[in-house]
């Protein structure tokens, strides 16, 4: 008998296969509203996050739709054309949680070995996100171009292409879904202020602050993509 080898799957998309499969048995059918997040997260015995990222999956998927301030309702077969998420898609709120790991410690080194022109680097960002959010524009490009400043202060290549890596999944399709319910000009706007304490507290050069400034920033993050559905684009 030929094996295959075994890939560990995310926990997100376990879920989700489940969920899929319930809906494919007609245990959910077309038009039905799914089970509120903290009931399946406690039927599955799992974390409400990762119930949201399987859900966000499913939608991407076409599964399912999200109804901000009612529910998640089962979609009619034919509306089910989008492509698969890939297996190496990151959940959101995971990745979040990794970030918090390492740029924390980058923020850190940034402080310790930081520049002037990494200093500059960093505040020429926080500039390109708040004219971005001026203009009601999300600020993708100046974050990034901040996160970057940070880790390239620290001159070890490992962190720069991981941190880059932590983008690339940014911008994947789970993520841009997440972020299409949650972000908002007026969150944006909140983001910048963590990102001036962070770049303080590098400038200052106090590493302590620093990974303070980044774990608070991560945090408040994860609390924004987290928040009721009911409150979409209100946070």
């Amino acid at each position: 008998m030929p094996l295959h080898s075994i890939a560990p799957q995310r926990l997100y998309r376990q879920i989700a296969d489940q969920l899929r499969a319930l809906i494919g048995k007609g245990e959910f059918v077309p038009g039905a509203r799914l089970p509120a997040e903290r009931d399946l997260a406690r039927q599955l015995g799992v974390s409400r996050p990762s119930v949201r990222e399987a859900l966000i999956a499913l939608e991407v998927e076409g599964y399912v739709e999200v109804r901000t301030g009612s529910g998640v309702y089962v979609l009619d077969r034919p509306q089910r054309s989008a492509a698969p998420i890939e297996a190496t898609e990151w959940g959101p709120l995971e990745l979040i949680r990794a970030r918090r790991v390492v740029e924390g410690e980058t923020a850190a080194l940034a402080a310790l070995h930081g520049k002037r022109k990494d200093f500059d680097a960093m505040q020429r960002a926080i500039d390109t996100m708040r004219e971005m959010a001026d203009r009601n524009v999300m600020p993708l490009d100046g974050d990034r171009a901040f996160h970057l400043a940070i880790v390239e202060a620290s001159g070890n290549t490992v962190l720069i292409e991981t941190v880059q890596g932590f983008w690339d999944s940014r911008r994947g399709p789970l993520f841009t879904r997440l972020g299409g319910y949650f972000e908002t000009v007026v969150s944006w706007r909140r983001a910048i202020a963590e990102h001036e304490a962070i770049r303080d507290a590098i400038v200052a050069r106090d590493p302590a602050a620093a990974r303070a400034a980044m774990h608070e920033h991560m945090d408040k993050s994860h609390q924004r993509f987290s928040a009721s559905w009911r409150r979409a684009k209100a946070v």
